[in-house]
């Protein structure tokens, strides 16, 4: 894998073009994960949502272009496929956006390419840090959907992804990676297994099951071993699947995390969290 052999660090806000461009003097790859990314903040306030993982997505893309950026690779979400929320809306346009980027480059050696993945463990406002604080106060967790199910995904296995991708992608691809499913009561019960689940609904904009390629996907998707990458309409589908020795998955297939072969259970969640989350952590209850 490629060393970097400098980093900056710079203030700005991706709806400053100006500031952007200029953050990205001497810059060689961008990795862009800046987005408002809470659901219900983003259903409040969808101007600032639509300005932000949109308008800022856009900015990021004229930057690179009129710099001297060699490589973007563009973080994306499960809730961008088929979306019913505005955040999802938000970054599947944003994915859009950074694919069709590679059309526009000219003869300029830039690449775009697009990372999606699911929840990542123990992030900010994430459930497990949420149950672990709820299961200090008290003996009942608020769980949104007994069948509630999500991707899983460690922040070292998605800084890893990325990686990668810089470091492999030919740019056009949106890459997906292989990762298990939980369901939402397995996280309950391995927190404090004693606990009362009070069902309290889901959320506006949530959905029961993550998908983080549809079947409509399909069409345009290739199976890279670690990896599927779905590859943008109307491109020389060859290319890809010799640079990666890929296979072309079946039509109709999809990803879906309430129907995934690979699934976490009790004991194998609480290990995760020893690992990801807080290493002296024991069951609460």
């Amino acid at each position: 894998m490629k060393s970097f052999l400098r980093y900056v660090f710079s203030l700005g806000d991706v709806r400053d073009l100006p500031r952007f461009k200029r953050a990205c003097q001497e810059i060689d790859v961008i990795i862009h994960a800046a987005a408002i990314k809470q659901v219900p903040t983003a259903e409040y306030n969808p101007d600032e949502c639509v300005k932000t993982n949109i308008g800022g997505a856009q900015n990021i893309i004229d930057a690179a272009l009129e710099t001297n950026v060699k490589m973007v690779v563009a973080l994306s979400t499960d809730k961008a496929a088929a979306p019913i929320n505005l955040y999802g809306a938000t970054k599947l346009v944003s994915d859009k956006l950074f694919i069709a980027a590679n059309n526009i480059k000219g003869k300029k050696d830039i690449k775009f390419s697009v990372v999606r993945y699911g929840n990542v463990m123990g992030s900010r406002g994430s459930v497990i840090p949420f149950f672990m604080q709820k299961a200090r106060e008290g003996n009942t967790l608020p769980i949104t959907d007994k069948d509630m199910t999500r991707f899983n995904i460690s922040l070292e296995e998605g800084v890893e992804m990325v990686l990668w991708a810089i470091d492999n992608a030919i740019g056009g691809e949106l890459f997906v990676p292989k990762i298990p499913s939980y369901k939402i009561e397995t996280v309950a019960k391995a927190i404090a297994p004693n606990a009362k689940l009070i069902d309290i609904g889901i959320r506006p904009g949530e959905k029961i099951h993550e998908e983080m390629i549809t079947a409509s996907d399909s069409f345009q998707t290739i199976d890279i071993g670690k990896y599927y990458a779905i590859l943008p309409s109307g491109c020389n589908k060859q290319k890809y699947l010799h640079h990666y020795k890929a296979v072309e998955v079946e039509k109709g297939f999809r990803y879906n995390s309430g129907e995934n072969a690979d699934w976490v259970n009790v004991e194998e969640m609480r290990k995760l969290i020893r690992e990801h989350v807080d290493p002296n952590f024991k069951p609460l209850q």
